[in-house]
């Protein structure tokens, strides 16, 4: 969400203008107040700092770094899943619903969750490996992709009802308490109908264009994150698939061809200055500031995700070497260590369901590994145990 303070603020806004609309609200009567539309985002990179073009050359050096490690991996996928749940915990955490990482990487993603939270988390998981098989597959984006992505997030969730997968045909506030009046918001972004649908497919139309190599896919980006965030398009979620789009831009603009980037930590870390970056687009035409912590995040998160992966890749040799010195040559044991990375804590049955082998087998298989150190119990539980490559699981963690 954006934290916008005041409307008035944005009375001499150079990147939007002010809308009057009005209602009837059963509680207060007849209300009246103005929302923000931001103007179509310019086809050429706006005015940016010396500063900012720096940290945005810095942003695609680490991104190729990443790119570079990613291509190490002989199945870049296997890794993409841990990380893709980090980064599912963390985006899900900046829009208020929080679980913890560990019950994430545990999450079987194939059954229904009891836990409302849990639920919204895994979602997220889906709906993020979706959208990368559709970029992986050369399709390009539509507002089709976006109503589907809604539609898969919110699933099973308390805002799927008639809103979902569908630009919002209601209007809605930001940053106020339940039950309070409109002009008590901290934003309000602009309203239902036909210029909303019709500036979503302005949005689409700018992200798919090249812009004659006239901007950088890192400022790109940036700016394609403060136009959706700010058009917030749907009833809910739009910052979480708002920053799934980041690393799907980079990844369909061919920056990053490993969609493994977690950018949601560093955000969330900052949420007060990512706020307040945003909320400068538009109050004072800044990009030039945006555009710089936009990047510096990149930076950082393309940095701390090459970290892991590489210690990642090193673990999985390091577990697999100490299967070869044990004289441990079946496949399945192999095929369980690369589980171990694709689901972090994990049950006997789950490693059954994976293997396609028997009960009995499957256990004896976990616990020969547990007996050489490859593996260990996770809890202290008789039934129902869950274990874990403790080294894999201390990455994530970190």
């Amino acid at each position: 969400m954006l934290a916008f303070v005041r409307a008035d603020i944005f009375a001499s806004s150079p990147t939007g203008r002010l809308v009057p609309i009005d209602g009837t609200d059963p509680r207060f009567g007849v209300w009246q107040h103005v929302a923000f539309v931001p103007h179509p985002l310019p086809t050429e990179t706006p005015s940016l700092s010396v500063i900012t073009f720096n940290a945005v050359a810095k942003a695609r050096a680490e991104i190729a770094g990443l790119d570079a490690a990613a291509r190490q991996l002989p199945n870049p996928a296997l890794l993409r899943r841990p990380t893709v749940r980090r980064e599912a915990q963390s985006t899900s955490a900046l829009e208020g619903t929080y679980a913890p990482l560990t019950e994430v990487l545990a999450a079987d993603a194939e059954e229904d969750q009891p836990d409302a939270a849990l639920r919204e988390v895994l979602n997220y998981v889906r709906t993020a490996e979706h959208a990368f098989r559709w970029v992986e597959e050369g399709r390009e984006l539509t507002l089709g992709l976006l109503r589907d992505l809604h539609s898969r997030l919110v699933r099973g969730t308390i805002a799927d009802n008639d809103q979902a997968g569908r630009v919002r045909s209601v209007q809605v506030m930001i940053g106020s308490n339940a039950g309070a009046r409109i002009q008590d918001a901290t934003f309000v972004p602009s309203p239902p109908g036909m210029d909303l649908e019709h500036d979503l497919g302005d949005w689409v139309d700018w992200v798919r264009s090249d812009h004659d190599g006239q901007i950088d896919p890192v400022v790109a980006a940036g700016m394609a994150h403060y136009q959706f965030e700010t058009l917030h398009p749907f009833n809910d979620g739009n910052g979480r698939i708002g920053r799934l789009l980041i690393v799907l831009h980079l990844q369909r603009t061919g920056v990053l061809r490993e969609p493994s980037l977690t950018v949601s930590p560093w955000f969330e870390a900052r949420r007060a200055e990512y706020y307040d970056g945003l909320r400068r687009v538009s109050s004072h035409g800044d990009w030039d500031g945006w555009i710089r912590f936009f990047a510096r995040g990149l930076e950082s998160s393309a940095a701390d995700t090459s970290r892991r992966l590489i210690e990642l890749l090193a673990v999985q040799r390091s577990l697999k070497e100490m299967l070869r010195v044990a004289r441990l040559r079946a496949d399945t044991a192999f095929r369980l260590v690369d589980f171990a990375f694709e689901q972090p804590i994990f049950t006997v049955r789950q490693v059954q369901r994976h293997l396609g082998v028997t009960y009995v087998r499957t256990n004896g298989l976990v616990a020969q590994l547990v007996s050489l150190g490859v593996l260990a119990q996770y809890d202290d539980a008789v039934y129902d145990r869950r274990f874990t490559a403790p080294d894999v699981l201390a990455i994530l963690l970190r």
